[in-house]
């Protein structure tokens, strides 16, 4: 049988030479399938690829129908980010940690894409947030995060406070360390470490989760994924916004961050049988 997908692009984690076996394994093994190649452009320079078409990774979605990103979450993100104006779907190869977003090990790579490129596999739209910074009423910046988009104190400066609106009902003022507005998808990475609860991907939920708050009774909470999140920073001597973990902005004090969810979602392919439960077990070690 034909395989749905006709040209693949690979993507790999970024400063790491190490990748070239791999991905010289994965892009043979595509040709044997009679379907063409492309190597994200920093992933070629750092593996010393040569021999296959190279583009830069905001052209991928233009010319292939599928990216194979080998590496971790981080990898992960960065390229579901790009991506994001094209309909491609993305599958993940764990060469990093934890690999909650990483499906296939580098031991069952082939063995995986064998069955992928058969059709055997489910298809899961992943929610996304759409935050825009307001700097003295006037929206100076904008941009997307499929994990978390965190807003919190610089280095070792003092507690910033904040004020929480949600669909324009005041809800509270907190200091803390900052604030962690996550997607379900998120809810494993950050969010986790500062104690919010996991959701699961299919969830239409938004978690809230304050960073080492001053008074202990500031919860983590979830909210419906249609509200909007409206954050105003009351007080800060050195704050920033960071969009999965990446600076994307300094912030001071009067600034506000208005998060909500995105009309762009993120395609993953999984293999059949995979379990978000079997997952969380051994990501997690549960017994």
């Amino acid at each position: 049988m034909k395989s749905a997908f006709q040209k693949v692009a690979l993507v790999g984690k970024y400063m790491n030479p190490e990748m070239r076996e791999q991905i010289l394994a994965l892009a043979g093994f595509l040709l044997k399938q009679n379907i063409k190649v492309v190597i994200e452009e920093s992933t070629a320079a750092q593996s010393d690829i040569l021999g296959h078409e190279i583009v830069h990774i905001d052209a991928i979605g233009a010319c292939a129908d599928l990216a194979i990103v080998l590496g971790g979450d981080g990898t992960m993100l960065t390229a579901a980010r790009a991506l994001l104006d094209h309909d491609i779907p993305l599958v993940g190869v764990n060469r990093g940690r934890f690999g909650f977003l990483t499906d296939l090990s580098s031991e069952s790579m082939l063995e995986g894409m064998a069955k992928i490129l058969a059709g055997e596999y489910n298809i899961e739209q992943r929610m996304l947030l759409s935050a825009s910074i307001q700097c003295d009423n006037e929206i100076v910046s904008h941009g997307y995060a499929l994990n978390d988009v965190v807003v919190n104190k610089m280095g070792m400066s003092r507690l910033i406070e904040l004020e929480v609106n949600i669909d324009e009902q005041f809800v509270h003022r907190q200091r803390s360390d900052g604030l962690i507005i996550s997607t379900p998808t998120g809810t494993t990475a950050y969010s986790l470490s500062a104690g919010g609860p996991i959701l699961h991907p299919a969830l239409d939920a938004i978690a809230i989760v304050p960073i080492c708050p001053h008074t202990l009774s500031n919860r983590p909470i979830a909210i419906n994924a249609s509200s909007k999140i409206d954050i105003v920073l009351v007080h800060t001597e050195d704050a920033a916004v960071h969009f999965d973990g990446q600076l994307h902005k300094a912030l001071k004090q009067g600034d506000r961050v208005l998060v909500q969810r995105a009309e762009k979602t993120v395609s993953l392919l999984h293999p059949l049988g995979h379990s978000h439960y079997d997952m969380l077990r051994e990501k997690l070690h549960w017994g």
